[in-house]
């Protein structure tokens, strides 16, 4: 009755939640929908008998057509194509491997007592459900047939799967997920999560079918307990039963049955019986006939004649109910239900009479079904139950016996039901054994692909019989299965009667099957808290307990078809031995693995916590005992997500046994812990510190039901960071080569490689300091680096310079070595009132290390004593722990986050011509960092060395330090609040800069621009825009040839319309490298008199007298560029020698303002100098040719940082390192030395050419940086990228340099490199609006994208948002101010104003113009909701008014409305901010009148300061209104100083 291929169906699709598809299939057929819909109207349908969670379900329909799918009345077929061969599941069968056979291979799916001896054929349950693994990515789907008819299921080669069903309809349920786990929580989200088991049944179980009478049951227990076989469960088979009567027992063989629960109860054992379902006339069955409780038609099973009870109907399951308890009165336990496919071992129903014969009898059979009858061992498919037909129902037998069993008789105890037939969702109530497997090694390996199915049917609680239900075992078999079988949810050794017995004394008890027995049955016991958690996570949330490897491992494709390991949750390993010899696993390799007769393999994976307790011989007496944990770290030093630390907690449960956690065990430390310590986190937080010689510690009485942190701390340090260690070159410098890591290193510094020792008599301490000698440990290897020489004596001097500052230094005594020419501001005299220092030192022996401590919390925030210190000539290494976690600053590089992250991160510091990218070190260098503490308090710390250099960041938390030279000189400041850091800081390095007041104003710049007449064509554009608009650039287009201070023909018209802008209140900059041509052939006086003044960096007088020349952007003369070459065959055919000028040297300033001074005087006027290269860049590698002369090892130093191009060498880019600079003192230093601080060195002579040849004030900005140089100019952020990934990373540039004491920065808007994108580029523009230096900036051959290069819309957003910005000018130029006079921050991070709150602490996509203006700007293509944009913004703690709209918030995250031409802005509560009416440039806004903005807290109060000059001055008198304060309506405001 097929019908044809070519008829179109409906599929009926509802999603339940976002990860479950339903297709119920149903036909439509246009001439047979009548006829059709009268036949669906009595088809049968699951789905309305079982109460599944499809609650949620939201409905649509789909059209489709399908090709070789039929249905009929009784047969049904659908195929279906699958992405990937790796399927799992459908049940249940004995199927060999875990991963399907896609070989054609069909499975019948119908429950049938059969055994599972490795055919293809049906067993007891009945599971069409399977998962498919996609591919490495993870991504999974579950597909389930809710169908209980008769079925098979075809693995296709294609592949593809073909269902083929006797009945009902096709009800499909789908699932989705990011991994095969996340499927099979998605799956019993539907059909229910697995019952969570009574712990006591978690304890190892004996059974035995015929045991014979209940004396041997007795001397079975006797033997066990005899050897303190940890055992929990005693099972009586049928045999206990009166002629098998189900409520019965045999009153002679097993008289005292009623009291043999309580002898096991007496020693914490417990009682398991068996039911079955068939029942002969006897009273129970009398009581069952009289209340209608029986399928009605009748068939035979042991005794004789027997009914079956139909446990759909009320009125079977009010007997059912009744009769167990009057079982229970008798003292019987929970007990477990067999035979519910109605076993029975007689073909069909002979002892009566044979099935009729019917439409239901005699049919399609699926293939490999038992016998090839439906009927074979079972009743006739034309019984009726009050569910339907036999014929549909029969697969739900067991399903409507475990709903009668479990939800009636125990109530709200839990107990255990074990069932043998199961369909989807029995998990719920209900266990399952794998049935009645034989003795041998085949079955044994089985199992696990058996238990892992079930995992996926959603019923953890599963297992084997142990040795084998069928056959003798042999003594080898057992002691294996038994090893293996600890490890099953369900542990029970079972087997039939008739055989010898296979419990463990039986084989002596001194047995090595004893002994092993007992070892792995004690770690299960162990371990059963983690198992019990398993249980939970699997009854709360779906997880597996018995867990395949591939569904923790997927992107791993040699998991995919391990079958003969399992998993317990994540992070135990069984690997059992299933043959004489076997090959386990471990770490992506297969390795041999010896395995003796009483040992199988376990493995605990690195990053686990995993609760344990001492065992006992039962669960009663174990759960008295004190519990444990074991800490397994990962290669990261991290377990359970959470490094170096853990936390015992409890959600309020109190435990009658009063159980502590007593014993804490931690695997994998790489080096014994430096210190552990256990807090009691209560009123008092006491803490205690533990002994830290081992990694196993006891006696700690942890409470159960209250809260401990332990924490330990612990170093991995890179013992060969260079490239291309192996075994023999670690093992060489004294170290641990340790293959297993899967870090950036395999080679790790041991414990008690102490390098340094105290040099006996050298330690003097008096009230400003200490002074201590160290000499290197000669007991241990050298630094390993033999062209690096050795520096055997070190002194360490420490100076309590103030309060609040201190600084630590490292030198060679014995012989000068370079030091950094930086002048910092030390105090003159230092604190020698040890009651005012915040901060305590201590000095540790062994290993050498200083201890820097802050004396109001105790906290350590710097300590290096820990090992690895080496000082060497060209290699020096030091490491620190921190206090925490938090760790900001290290610069010039791209940062992803603000906070960094701690996972062995290494960022190199060497300045160089490099654009942003990550973990590309960039123009400047910044070895000072911000810390903060677990307290809320913060601190700082700069490395004075100047040489190339790297940081590792360490997750324990630590640092590791690595410099190519000098000395190490580090000051550290105090805090202790963050704003305080900087404050500090600054006032060590210099306070920043104070701008002009008209650089505040936008800026535009072009590299790029043609002739003079197009930057008059985009200041005529802007200014008919009415675009806010300050300053103009000219980038190196201006020069002739690139070549500084000469004026290139096409911008002859230049200085006329420089000084027409000016005249109408713009400000021009001009842009300015450092490297000065050597080839002209006309008179170039920059050369000319930088010749003759000896200006030009050259090879050390030893050597060479000559000039070491570059090449960068100058070209030769006379030449045509041909820009369509290559980039290096055009420096080698266009670009001249230049010079590179020493900025160190007295006489170079005098030069360089000679050439400033000329070129304002008799080329063109400005306003302030832009100066670029400055790094310094060259674009050859050293010096023409490529020939350093010297020595080669400073060009390839025995250790390279992680530079870019760092195989090329630190010349790469830039000038030979062996190139010699003279400081202004007189002293000859090598470029290998100060490379970094050419930058420093070119920005004050700049700075003061500029303030002497204008007499104004203006602005210096600069590529390259160090620490001071804020001092003197302002920095951009360099030369980026187009892409939305540039926004955020703006952000954290500048707040990153506003701890470096450089408050004048900003991003180049829009990005520098590529295209810019409409969208981005506008919110960039509202990003850019308060970058305090706000300049729109991109590169050659690339579109303009200045504002009035758009559309109107975009040049009207770009309009409001400088307006806003040009109104509140008064407030950036007083927080510039404030900057300058006090080290303040100007772009201020959220945690530098609430660091209380620790939201704060993770924040870089906000940011904070001083305390009291909030910018949350879109950053990314927002989320649009109805027309709607959004931004999630947190705003902290107070009231916050939006400066849009007044309307206030307060202490949460929100999603704030960001249309396109939209930013958000929020003023805080409690200040006062100054602003003025804005106009197209400053020179016109500061005439106009100013305001106030009072924004009040909820006290009804605020206050703020404003500073006010003319804005360009050099030490010009000003008003400064400190502390306007409002309050009670009324304002007061205190003058400094006058102003005219």
């Amino acid at each position: 009755m097929g019908w044809p291929v070519f008829s179109l169906f409906f599929f009926f699709l509802q999603l339940n939640s976002s990860k479950c598809l339903r297709l119920i299939l149903t036909l439509f057929l246009l001439h047979l929908m009548l006829i059709f819909f009268i036949f669906v109207s009595h088809t049968y349908s699951v789905s309305s008998a079982l109460p599944y969670s499809t609650s949620q379900c939201i409905s649509v329909s789909l059209h489709f057509l399908l090709n070789c799918t039929f249905f009929s009345d009784q047969y049904i077929q659908l195929s279906a194509k699958l992405p990937s061969h790796n399927i799992y599941g459908l049940g249940e069968h004995v199927h060999r491997q875990y991963r399907h056979d896609t070989n054609w291979r069909t499975w019948p799916i119908f429950t049938r007592d059969s055994f599972p001896n490795g055919g293809t054929h049906n067993l007891y349950g009945h599971y069409p459900f399977f998962l498919c693994l996609e591919d490495e990515s993870g991504k999974s789907f579950g597909v389930f047939l809710l169908n209980s008819n008769a079925m098979d299921v075809t693995l296709q080669p294609a592949p593809a799967v073909t269902y083929r069903t006797i009945g009902g309809v096709l009800d499909f349920y789908i699932f989705f997920g990011d991994t095969p786990e996340q499927v099979v929580h998605e799956f019993l989200e539907l059909i229910g999560k697995p019952v969570i088991p009574a712990y006591w049944s978690l304890g190892f179980q004996l059974s035995r079918w015929n045991y014979g009478n209940l004396s041997i049951v007795k001397e079975t227990v006797e033997r066990n307990r005899a050897v303190d076989l940890p055992y929990d469960i005693q099972y009586t088979d049928i045999d206990y039963m009166e002629d098998k009567k189900d409520f019965t027992y045999d009153k002679v063989k097993f008289a005292e049955l009623p009291q043999f629960a309580e002898y096991l109860h007496e020693k914490g054992q417990r009682y398991i019986l068996i039911l079955r379902v068939g029942d002969a006339p006897y009273e129970s069955y009398d009581r069952g006939t009289a209340k209608n409780a029986w399928v009605t038609e009748s068939d035979g099973v042991w005794p004789g004649e027997a009914v079956f009870p139909d446990y759909t109907s009320q009125a079977c399951i009010d007997w059912w109910v009744d009769d167990i308890h009057q079982c229970l009165s008798h003292s019987f336990c929970p007990f477990t239900s067999s035979q519910h496919h109605h076993c029975f071992f007689i073909f069909s129903s002979c002892l009566l009479t044979p099935c009729s014969i019917s439409s239901l009898l005699y049919l399609f059979s699926p293939s490999d079904i038992l016998d090839n009858l439906m009927y074979s061992k079972t009743l006739c498919m034309d019984a009726k139950q009050s569910w339907g037909n036999h014929y549909d129902v029969h697969s739900l037998y067991a399903y409507s016996m475990v709903l009668a069993t479990l939800q009636r008789v125990f109530g709200a105890n839990r107990s255990l039901l074990l069932t043998r037939s199961s369909f989807p969702g029995v998990g719920k109530y209900s266990g399952h054994w794998l049935g009645d497997n034989g003795a041998n090694w085949n079955d044994i390996k089985w199992a696990i692909p058996g238990m892992l199915e079930f995992g996926l049917f959603g019923i953890p609680y599963i297992g084997a019989d142990v040795c084998g239900f069928f056959d003798d075992s042999t003594e080898e078999l057992c002691r294996r299965w038994m090893q293996v079988g600890a490890f099953y949810p369900f542990s029970r050794n079972h087997n039939a009667e008739g055989y010898k017995p296979q419990d463990p004394a039986a084989y002596g008890a001194d047995s090595a099957l004893v002994r092993s027995s007992k070892h792995y049955l004690n770690i299960r016991y162990t371990l059963l808290p983690y198992l019990y958690t398993l249980f939970y996570k699997a009854h709360t949330a779906g997880e597996t307990v018995v867990r395949p490897v591939v569904h923790e491992f997927y992107s791993d494709s040699e998991t995919w078809t391990i079958d003969r390991q399992f998993l317990w949750g994540k992070y135990l390993l069984i690997t059992p031995v299933l043959d004489p010899m076997e090959q386990v696993a471990d770490r992506k390799r297969h390795v041999e693995m010896y395995l003796p007769g009483e040992k199988l393999g376990l493995h605990i994976r690195g990053g686990a916590i995993l609760p344990t307790q001492k065992p006992n011989v039962t669960t009663t007496y174990s759960r008295r005992n004190p519990m444990g944990l074991i800490i397994a770290l990962d290669d990261y030093d991290s377990a359970a997500g959470e490094s170096n630390y853990v936390i015992v907690t409890n959600n309020g449960y109190s435990d009658p046994n009063n159980l502590k956690f007593d014993n804490i065990i931690i695997l994998g430390v790489p080096t014994v812990p430096a210190s552990v310590s256990v807090t009691h986190v209560n009123a008092t937080n006491t803490t205690t510190i533990l002994d830290n010689n081992n990694i196993d510690y006891n006696g700690l009485d942890l409470i159960l039901g209250e809260t401990y942190v332990v924490e330990w701390e612990v170093l991995r340090i890179n013992c060969h960071p260079e490239d291309n260690v192996d075994q023999a070159k670690c093992e060489a410098r004294g170290c641990i080569w340790d293959v297993s890591s899967l870090l950036n290193f395999s080679c790790r510094r041991l414990t008690y490689t102490y390098h340094f020792i105290f040099l006996p008599n050298s330690w003097n301490s008096v009230l400003k300091g200490m002074t201590i000698d160290i000499i290197r440990n000669a007991k241990y290897r050298s630094s390993g680096r033999p062209q690096s020489r050795d520096i055997d004596t070190l002194r360490v001097d420490i100076k309590y310079h103030s309060s609040d500052m201190l600084q630590f230094k490292i030198y060679d005594p014995n012989n000068n070595r370079y030091e950094v020419p930086v002048e910092l501001s030390v105090p003159t005299t230092p604190e020698t009132d040890e009651d005012k220092r915040l901060y305590r030192v201590a000095i540790v022996q062994h290993p050498f290390g200083i201890q820097i401590i802050r004396k109001s919390t105790g906290t350590i925030i710097w300590d290096s004593s820990v090992p690895g210190f080496t000082f060497s000539d060209m290699f020096i290494q030091v490491t620190t722990k921190l206090p925490s976690q938090y760790v900001y600053g290290f610069g010039e590089t791209e940062h992803k986050t603000y906070k960094h992250n701690l996972n062995y991160h290494t960022w190199g510091m060497f300045s160089k011509d490099q654009p942003p990218g990550y973990k590309m070190n960039c123009y400047g260098v910044h070895p000072f960092y911000m810390g903060l503490e677990n307290t809320d308090d913060a601190h700082g710390v700069l490395l004075l060395n100047s040489n190339a250099m790297d940081v590792t960041l360490l997750p324990s938390p630590a640092l590791t330090y690595r410099t190519l030279g000098g000395i190490l000189d580090f000051y550290v400041v105090m805090g202790p609040t963050p704003e305080m850091v900087v404050q500090e800081y600054t006032l060590l390095i210099g306070r920043p800069v104070l701008p002009a007041y008209w650089s505040l104003g936008f800026q535009l710049c072009r590299y790029g621009y043609t002739n003079d007449k197009e930057i008059e064509t985009l200041y005529t554009e802007m200014r008919t825009a009415g675009i806010p608009y300050d300053v103009q650039y000219a980038d190196i287009d201006y020069m002739e040839r690139q070549l500084d201070f000469v004026l290139d023909k096409e911008f002859q018209g230049l200085p006329a319309l420089v000084d027409s802008m000016r005249n109408e209140g713009m400000r021009f900059i001009f842009i300015l490298d450092p490297a000065i041509s050597g080839n002209e052939t006309q008179p170039y006086p920059a050369f000319e008199r930088g010749i003759a003044a000896d200006v030009f960096i050259k090879w050390p007088q030893t050597i060479s007298d000559e000039i070491v020349w570059g090449k960068v952007w100058p070209d030769y003369p006379n030449v045509t560029v041909d820009e369509s070459l290559d980039w290096d065959t055009q420096v080698e055919l266009y670009r001249s020698y230049t010079t590179f000028p020493d900025f160190f040297r007295n006489q170079t300033a005098d030069w360089w303002h000679t050439e400033i001074k000329d070129f304002y005087e008799n080329t063109m006027k400005f306003d302030g100098i832009w100066i670029d290269m400055n790094e310094p860049a060259s674009f050859v590698h050293g010096t023409v040719g490529g020939k350093c002369l010297g020595d080669p090892l400073l060009e390839n130093p025995p250790y390279m940082p992680p530079l870019e191009s760092k195989h090329l060498g630190l010349n790469h880019k830039t000038l030979c390192m062996n190139s010699e600079q003279i400081l202004s003192d007189g002293t000859r230093v090598r470029h290998y030395d100060v490379h970094s601080l050419y930058g420093w060195s070119h920005s004050k002579p700049t700075y003061d050419a500029l303030l002497d040849v204008t007499g104004k004030r203006g602005i210096v900005v600069t590529r390259s940086t160090y620490p001071s140089s804020g001092k003197w100019v302002g920095h951009w952020l360099g030369d980026n990228y187009s892409g939305w990934d540039q926004l955020y990373k703006s952000i954290i540039g500048m707040m990153e340099f506003s701890l470096f004491g450089i408050s004048y920065t900003g991003a180049d808007i829009c990005g520098f490199f590529n295209p810019a994108e409409y969208e981005m580029c506008l919110r960039w523009s509202h990003l850019g609006a308060f970058y305090p230096y706000s300049r729109n900036h991109n590169g050659k051959g690339n579109p303009r994208q200045d504002p009035v290069a758009w559309d109107a819309e975009f040049a009207s957003a770009t309009r409001d948002v400088l307006n806003i910005r040009y109104t509140l000018l008064p407030y950036l130029y007083t927080l510039m101010f404030e900057a300058h006079t006090k080290g303040s921050t100007v772009i201020r991070p959220l945690l530098h104003e609430f660091v209380d709150d620790k939201t704060t602490w993770e924040i870089y996509r906000q940011f904070l113009w001083g305390p009291a203006l909030l910018i949350s700007p879109a950053l990314d293509p927002v989320w649009c909701n109805m027309c709607t944009c959004f931004v999630l913004g947190y705003i902290p703690k107070g009231r916050w008014y939006d400066f849009h709209t007044v309307s206030t918030l307060s202490g949460a995250m929100f999603d704030m409305p960001t249309p396109l031409n939209h930013i958000n802005l929020h003023v805080r509560g409690g200040y006062i901010l100054p602003w003025q009416k804005p106009e197209n440039t400053t020179y016109y806004s500061r005439k106009n009148p100013l305001g106030l903005i009072v924004a009040l807290n909820d006290t009804g109060t605020a206050k703020g300061s404003f500073f006010w000059d003319d804005g360009e001055g050099i030490g010009k008198r000003k008003v400064t209104f400190e502390h306007l304060h409002h309050q009670d309506s009324k304002y007061c405001m205190c003058s400094w100083s006058d102003y005219s």
